[in-house]
């Protein structure tokens, strides 16, 4: 496997122990698909350490049925039964919590996304999880639903070993000068530029 290389090492005191045990925010950003499947790929290694795993998404229907949910609730599972991985939370909207059951005007769309960010950020407060997939987080950001700079404020003073994961397009700027891992996603190509619907097993 490639060792990786850094590049410079900062004056910061710290072991290359506690270097290797720092938390990280990460965000996945760009117009190509794969950014949530990527955050759900570190989602996946978090739990084969046995971390408390905690996926809180944003836009998604709640009627749209996602395979990485049913995996991660089968892992999850797997965890109470066995005691094998980590623990496992899915939240979205329309199912679960009283903020993603709300009628559908866009003040209670922002009310809801406000909801939804105050109990996340209560859960980063206590340490509840080790690794948070706030998927699609970056669009109430973007719509003025959820301030930006609470959001920064809260991730940077997070304490523990506490990873968060941040996906969508259209990353605020400040969101990703605060992030230790920007990827941005690009298209080459994409097969419904050529008439194909999205399929099983690919888009879902």
């Amino acid at each position: 496997m490639p060792q990786g290389q850094v590049t410079s090492v900062p004056a910061d005191g710290l072991t290359t122990r506690q270097r290797r045990n720092r938390p990280l925010l990460v965000v996945h950003t760009g117009v190509m698909k794969g950014k949530s499947t990527a955050a759900f790929g570190l989602a996946l290694r978090g739990w084969t350490q046995g971390w408390s795993i905690g996926v809180f998404q944003f836009v998604k229907s709640a009627k749209w049925k996602v395979g990485e949910e049913e995996a991660f609730r089968a892992l999850g599972r797997v965890h109470e039964q066995t005691g094998e991985g980590g623990p496992v939370e899915w939240h979205k909207m329309g199912a679960g919590w009283s903020w993603s059951r709300k009628s559908g005007t866009e003040d209670d769309h922002a009310a809801a996304a406000a909801e939804g960010w105050a109990e996340i950020r209560r859960r980063i407060e206590a340490q509840t999880h080790q690794v948070y997939v706030l998927d699609e987080f970056t669009y109430p950001i973007k719509w003025g639903w959820v301030d930006v700079h609470e959001v920064v404020e809260v991730l940077a003073a997070r304490e523990g070993r506490q990873h968060v994961i941040v996906t969508g397009r259209d990353a605020a700027p400040e969101l990703v000068e605060a992030a230790d891992l920007v990827m941005e996603t690009s298209k080459v190509k994409h097969p419904m530029d050529a008439g194909q619907k999205g399929q099983r097993g690919i888009e879902w």
